[in-house]
Order: structure tokens, then sequence, then C-alpha cells
């Protein structure tokens, strides 16, 4: 039994910081309304509010108050399943709020001061203390029992939100005690179950979205109506680092429907009483642009000056042993080249924010992945103070990094319209799914080049990897913590700690400024670093003549996590029994990665069938996973199979090209992505643990195109070390 301390109503502390900072203490909360728009339970009804997490109504409601935002990942279940836990609740009963901006109740352990989610650590984070607050309610509730029926609180059992007293055959709904249990302390000190005593972790139970998700109650930006609220659409500039030079808005005005036109840093916005007549009234604008300093390089030419940087020495980000020696003496050596094209987050829903703002108080509306951040943003942006921004948190239609962005650049945007228009009127801000693919932000472009030597028995004893491309930190807020000694810590991550045993190792890294956007894209470094690391050790072990996967086990000998990942994939593939054949002029392969990010560690093997033409499909990929303790299996598995699919996307059919400093690609019709036809048969197996539980929403995503640039090496015999795939490589010769 887990004892936790709760005295002056201190929550868990997080045992590191991982992104942003050192760790802050975080307060249990007062028990004070929390402030959250679109109260699923009556008003009045929750009774009983012990802390900032849990609220329980009369009607036996239990409402968890999450300070994390479900963009689809589940983060809604995982959380309220921390809490039904020790609280023994009725899951039917339990239901979820997101939390309000407010950092000192909300922060994110794991960052500090700092309230958002990201990096995966949505439940990670919040494994003990979400725990803690179920149990601390679940104390409370049983004193209260206690105090009623004259008993000793030792002899009450409770089960599915409901407590019972064996001996007397008393029983009460939690509803029944609540008001009750509203007037006992907070306990100072907690027992926390321990794994053998769990009823909800590590089952099976159904999402608490679905319902609101199916019968379309839940609240996105995009469903916010307010009185008078206007609708704004923005023309922003063609090419990066142009600027405003002129504009004409005579035609925009005379579209029916159009209110007002007004200028913003970004460009010209254009406010009507819906979504079309505000895009007739933009397309209706005359705009001229000053491309004086705007960027004018194709992605050609951004690649082209990335390899001549990389014949260059770079800062060292990881060193072990003299590489340079131990290619000397290799009995045998290689060098690949490996490159990245800039990619988007296309979100199933586009950028949009709803702003309400008067002359002491801003409220917004919005899919909301990184408040603090966004509230110190648009508080400097219309001149008021971080507390006077009140950020209602509603359902995102996915994000992959794109929505907690250091700029906070679509809440400045929606703020900036607002204050120009003196906050006459409330402002929806919709992003049009071209303006996104167009303006937004991208994983940046990145060029990996490696050489590798290995000795006369085929073992690697060399390793250089030199990796050239963006800082996604520099120039944030983050900077200082994600980048040290000119290393930023997102454009190595992957290769700086490679996990095989290489006695003689370099990772360098060569960061360029081009003008272009960037941000963390779903599993960020890894995205790049993980298919670099994992294809070219495919080849040195194709050049010792060993099979991948026992070649890679022989490397992982002292990484117990990363081999039992990869033993597991490799058992349920059945990698020692042969693929069955193909139909005449196939080719069939098979390949295998693994990979670990965000702490969790996945490997997957991935099928391919190969056409004589070149064309391919990837048949089949089993995914093993360890992630600590599996909190629901269910969402554990969908996240997998999200992730692969999303990483299959730019392996077969995403980039973002640059032609004139432009980018070419505007919407799904030539940026694509995966279709559910294309989707491979998906196995998922999760390693057995009782470590705390770590990320899922990212790690499937990077080891998916490594394994299946392998598997089609191991059809064809080719190399493919540019992504997306060229599938004229794969023709048979």
């Amino acid at each position: 039994m887990q004892i936790v301390n709760l005295s002056r109503r201190r929550f868990i502390q997080g045992t590191g910081a991982l992104t942003l900072g050192i760790m802050a203490p975080v307060a249990l909360g007062q028990a004070g309304a929390p402030g959250v728009a679109f109260s699923s339970s009556p008003a009045g009804e929750a009774a009983f509010r012990p802390n900032a997490f849990v609220r329980i109504g009369i009607d036996d409601t239990v409402t968890v108050i999450a300070k994390h935002l479900e963009m689809g990942q589940g983060v809604y279940t995982g959380l309220a399943t921390l809490v039904a836990e020790e609280l023994d609740a009725d899951w039917k009963n339990v239901r979820v709020e997101g939390a309000p901006a407010d950092a000192k109740r909300y922060n994110n352990l794991h960052w500090g001061a700092v309230q958002g989610t990201g990096g995966s650590t949505a439940i990670a984070n919040s494994f003990d203390q979400l725990r803690a607050a179920g149990a601390a309610a679940r104390a409370m509730l049983v004193s209260a029992a206690a105090k009623r029926w004259k008993v000793d609180p030792a002899q009450i059992v409770v089960r599915q939100g409901v407590m019972s007293h064996p001996a007397s055959g008393r029983s009460a709904r939690f509803g029944e005690l609540a008001e009750a249990a509203a007037q006992e302390p907070v306990p100072e000190n907690i027992k926390l179950k321990t794994p053998d005593q769990y009823v909800y972790i590590g089952k099976r139970a159904p999402r608490r979205d679905v319902q609101a998700k199916t019968d379309g109650s839940a609240k996105f930006t995009q469903d916010m109506q307010l009185p008078g609220m206007l609708t704004a659409l923005v023309a922003r500039p063609p090419k990066f680092g142009a600027k405003l030079k002129s504009f004409d808005a005579s035609a925009a005005k005379a579209v029916p429907g159009v209110v007002e036109v007004v200028q913003i840093p970004t460009g010209v916005a254009v406010l009507a009483r819906d979504f079309w007549s505000a895009r007739r009234g933009r397309d209706a604008l005359k705009v001229e642009w000053d491309e004086g300093a705007a960027l004018r390089l194709s992605s050609q030419e951004i690649m082209a000056q990335y390899y001549e940087l990389a014949k260059q020495p770079a800062t060292v980000a990881r060193k072990d042993g003299d590489p340079e020696a131990a290619l000397m003496r290799a009995a045998k050596r290689l060098e690949a080249a490996y490159e990245f094209p800039y990619l988007a987050h296309a979100a199933l829903e586009p950028m949009n924010c709803v702003v309400h703002l008067q002359h002491d108080r801003c409220e917004i509306w919005n899919g909301e992945q990184f408040q603090t951040v966004d509230q110190l943003n648009v508080a400097r942006t219309v001149g008021l103070q971080p507390e006077q921004v009140h950020i209602n948190m509603l359902y995102a239609g996915g994000s992959f990094g794109r929505r907690a962005n250091p700029q906070s650049d679509y809440l400045v945007e929606a703020a900036s319209i607002a204050k120009a228009i003196g906050g006459r009127a409330p402002v929806k801000l919709v992003w049009t799914r071209e303006d996104d693919m167009r303006a937004g932000y991208y994983r940046p472009m990145y060029l990996h080049v490696l050489r590798g030597g290995i000795d006369a028995e085929g073992r690697p004893i060399a390793w250089h990897q030199r990796i050239v491309g963006q800082s996604i930190g520099a120039g944030t807020p983050f900077e200082s913590l994600l980048v040290k000694d000119g290393i930023d810590h997102t454009s190595v991550e992957g290769a700086a700690n490679l996990p095989y045993a290489i006695p003689a190792l370099a990772v360098e890294l060569r960061t360029t400024q081009i003008g272009v956007p960037v941000l963390w894209w779903r599993s960020v470094g890894s995205t790049h670093t993980a298919y670099a690391t994992e294809v070219f050790l495919d080849e040195l072990a194709a050049a010792a003549g060993k099979d991948p996967f026992r070649y890679r086990r022989e490397l992982l000998q002292q990484k117990p996590r990363h081999l039992a990942v990869l033993d597991l994939a490799a058992e349920k593939a059945g990698w020692d029994k042969p693929l069955a054949p193909g139909k005449r002029g196939e080719r069939r392969g098979r390949g295998i990665a693994v990979h670990s990010c965000f702490n969790s560690y996945v490997a997957q093997v991935a099928e391919v069938t190969v056409q004589d033409d070149g064309s391919f499909k990837v048949d089949r990929v089993v995914c093993a996973v360890d992630c600590g303790i599996a909190i629901n299996p269910d969402i554990v598995k969908a996240q997998m199979e999200g992730g692969i699919g999303f990483g299959l996307s730019p392996a077969l059919m995403s980039a973002i090209t640059l032609r004139d400093g432009a980018p070419e690609q505007s919407n799904f019709h030539d940026y694509q992505v995966l279709r559910i036809n294309d989707m491979p048969d998906i196995e998922v197996h999760i390693v057995p643990s009782q470590e705390k539980p770590t990320g899922v929403g990212e790690p499937g995503t990077p080891v998916v195109a490594p394994a299946v640039a392998n598997a089609l090496y191991a059809a064809t015999g080719q190399r493919l070390r540019k992504l997306p795939f060229d599938r004229e490589a794969l023709k048979r010769g």
C-alpha cells in the first residue's frame, strides 16, 4: 500500500523535470467552483468538492476535472480512470470536464509552473496526483459514513460508488453522503492501492468522450456561438517573411454579411456575420505584399545547402571513443544520407479560436493545449494581466503539436482582431485547411549523413552521425531549456541517446536558420532520428551478413526494456518463419525497428508486398510497446494504431515542398495522408509492467517508417533514404 502525504493540502510533486523546467509543488486545490464552462452536471448538484480535481453530486455523479486537453488521445478516460480507481466510483456515473487555465492548481507536474498538454506527459505526470485526489475524496466519504453510522471507518467497504458496513447492513451511495463529506477535513495521509487491488487500472473501460462525440453534444470551437459574434478570416502573406504593403477593402466591404475589415500584425482580417460571408469578403480583398525580405528558396535549394553544410564539422551532441580512428581500422565502411521534408500537422480540425474581449477581461474558448503560455501571450497582446485572460478548454480535433505553439499564433491573432475592433463583439477566428497548410508551422526539414564501420566479425565498431536542420526551440521562450551548448535537444533526441553498444560513436548537429516557421510534430526529433538510425543499423547488419533482428539483440544486451519489446514483436510476428509467398510477380519482405521516446519503448515488425511496377502495400504491422502500467490497454492499443497510421503518411506520401519560398501544398488533395483503405493489419502487444505509466500518444509513430523501409529492402534489395518513399526505385530492374 502506497502512503501519500497530503499535509497542508500539498499534492504529489513530480519526479523530474522532463521538458520545460524544474518541479514546483502542486497544491491539492481549493474546494471552490472550477470555473468551467459547459458543465455536464445540473447546477448546484456538486455538493462535495474535496479538491481541484473531484466533484461529487447528490445524484451520485462523479465529475473529474481534467487539466489536460482531450484531442482524441483518450486522456479524459485515462485521467478519470485514475480518480475512479482510488475513489471506487461507479464508472457509469463518472464524467469529465476540462479545467480552466490556472497553473496554480492545474500545472503539468513534469513542466513546473506551466499548465499544458504535450510530450506524452498527461498520464505520466498525473498518475500519483489524480489517484491521490480520488483517494482523498474516498477517505472523506468514508469518514462521513463512519460518523453517521457510529462505526469504525476501517470496517466500511466502498465498491462502485456505494459505501457499506457489512456488520450492520447499512449502506449509502456517494450522493447521499456528499454534503456530509464536504464537512470533513482533508486527510493528511492517505493510502493508495497496490496493483493487485486495481479494479479499473489495467482494464478496458468505455471512453468517456464517445457518447458526446457520437450524439454531437461534444463542444469544439467551431460549435461555439455567442450573441453578436463575428467570424473572422485573415489574408496572410503568400511567402514566409513577406509583409503587408497596402490593401483596398472596398470590394470586401461590399460583400453582404461583411461587417468590418481591419489590419493586424499578421495581415488583414475580414469580419462577417458568418463564415461564408467572411470567406467571400477575403477573396474580394485587394492586397499588395512587400516581398523584399521574403524567403525565395525552394525545397531542393535548401536541401542542397544542407548537403554542403554536412561536409563541415558541427557541434558535438555526443561522443564516445574515437569514431574517426575506428572507421580507419574497420574491415568494412558504409556511408548513407537520409532526407526528410517539411511536414504539416494536418489535424482534422484546423486552427480556430473564440475571443470575447472586454475592458478588464478576455475570455477564450479553444481546444486548449498550452494554457499558461497562451495566457501570457494573449495578455501581452491585449494589454491585460495573465490572470485576466480566462480560457475555457473545449475538445480539439487533433493537434500533433500544432496547438502547443510557443508564440500562441492563432490565439494571438484572434486577440489582435478583437483588439482592433475595440472588443465590440466576440470574435471567432477560423483558419481554413489552406490557411494552416500554407501559413502554419511545420516539422523541420532535416538531413542526416551517417558513416559506420564493422570489424571482421561484422560487429559495429564506429558510428558517426551528422544532422542538419532547423531548431524548434531557438527564438522561443523555451530556448534556454531546450538548447544547451548550441544543441537543440529536439534535433538530436533519438540519436544522441542511441541505445546500441557501439564503442566509438559521435552525433553532431548543424543548426540552420531558414525562415520557415517550425514546430514540434508528433514524436518530435524521433520522427527523423528513428528512421536514420534504424535504417542505417539495418544497412550495417546487411553488410555484416547478419539477421537484422539478431544483430539488434546482440547490441541491446544492456538495454532490457529495448530488448523486451524487440523480442516480443519478433515472436508475435513469427520472425523465424518464412513469409507466405506472394502471387506471381509479387515480392514480399519483412523488416524490423525498435526505438524509445517519451520514456516508452516500441518495436515493430512490418510486412510488405511489392509489385513489379514499384507499387507496394504494407500488409501487416506487429507492434510491441512497454509504457509501464497500461492504464487502459484498449486506449494504448488505439494510440499505437493511430501512431502507426500517422507515421505511415510521411513514409508513403506526405510532404510540404517550397517553390520560390511559398508552400506548394494547400489541402488533402496535394498533401495526402493515409486513408483507411491503406491501413495495414495491426497487432499491438503490451509488455506487462509495474513501472509507472509513460507516454503512448507519440512513441508508436517514429518506428513504423524504418520498419517498412527495412521490409522493402528485404523484398527488393533497394535502400530508401528519402521520405516519402520513391516508388520508382522499387521497380524490378
